[in-house]
């Protein structure tokens, strides 16, 4: 199922809170990721419009948060991912990023993935939590119409009753079929969406053995929200790893990937 190629890390933060933060991430990250030979995409959202209150910090803004994240790629050198939630923001946002996301939510709104295809970049798609792998084949479609470079795949768990989440493993070699990548997204598969008074909750313990388990099934990369203090951030602290944790984990990802290429 893997490609040929450098393993994918797709991380930062869930979003944007100050630039002094979100470069402190970018250049841990970077650090790392060069260590383990890994590649590296830093993603950080310039807004979160899907907060379960209407209360809850949603980021800076488009504008700032753009100029924030071109400073990060003019002070770091790094490629950088963020999503987006209508279809004006594709454009300026395509002028920074070299990713598209789609949220998951909006996995299935035809006129966002046609605007994502439609600037020739590569578009990664998160898989709805309300829908089977099969269907995302529709979803790639609509990018690839669009004109897209690249469609990527990302798994970020199925809905599991109310306030769950569960990973289906199989979705990922099914979802590879449609896909030029399969990403595998461990820090939102252990949400419990709603779960907090207000807010989602996770179950940050249960992180590292998705992760291997996804490696070992042959995603092309994981994606993780990560945080120097994930009890004080501002969004989805819950389910995001610490940053003094990550060597332990992508030493884990390094060796199974080399105990893979002997099998």
């Amino acid at each position: 199922m893997r490609e040929q190629g450098a393993f994918l890390i797709i991380a930062g933060p869930c979003v944007l809170e100050d630039e002094d933060s979100a470069l402190e991430i970018a250049l841990r990250l970077k650090e790392l990721t060069q260590k383990f030979e890994f590649s590296y995409i830093f993603k950080a959202s310039f807004d979160k419009a899907n907060r379960t209150s209407l209360h809850s910090y949603r980021g800076p803004g488009l504008d700032k948060g753009l100029q924030m994240l071109s400073d990060i790629k003019a002070k770091t050198g790094l490629s950088l991912t963020t999503d987006v939630h209508e279809s004006w923001q594709v454009r300026p946002v395509a002028e920074v990023v070299d990713v598209i996301q789609i949220p998951a939510f909006l996995c299935r709104q035809t006129d966002l993935l046609l605007e994502a295809g439609k600037t020739g970049k590569i578009v990664n798609i998160k898989k709805g939590q309300f829908l089977s792998p099969w269907d995302m084949k529709y979803a790639v479609e609509k990018a690839q119409v669009g004109g897209a470079k690249e469609v990527w795949l990302t798994e970020r768990g199925t809905t599991f009753g109310y306030r769950n989440l569960v990973v289906d493993f199989r979705a990922l070699p099914i979802m590879r079929e449609y896909a030029q990548k399969v990403i595998f997204d461990a820090t939102h598969s252990v949400q419990l969406p709603g779960g907090g008074e207000g807010k989602s909750g996770g179950e940050r313990k249960f992180i590292p053995y998705l992760i291997r388990g996804a490696v070992a099934v042959g995603v092309e990369g994981i994606f993780m929200e990560v945080h120097p203090d994930p009890e004080r951030a501002l969004c989805d602290g819950p389910n995001s790893l610490p940053l003094k944790g990550l060597e332990q984990i992508f030493k884990e990802i390094r060796a199974l990937l080399e105990a893979l290429s002997h099998v």
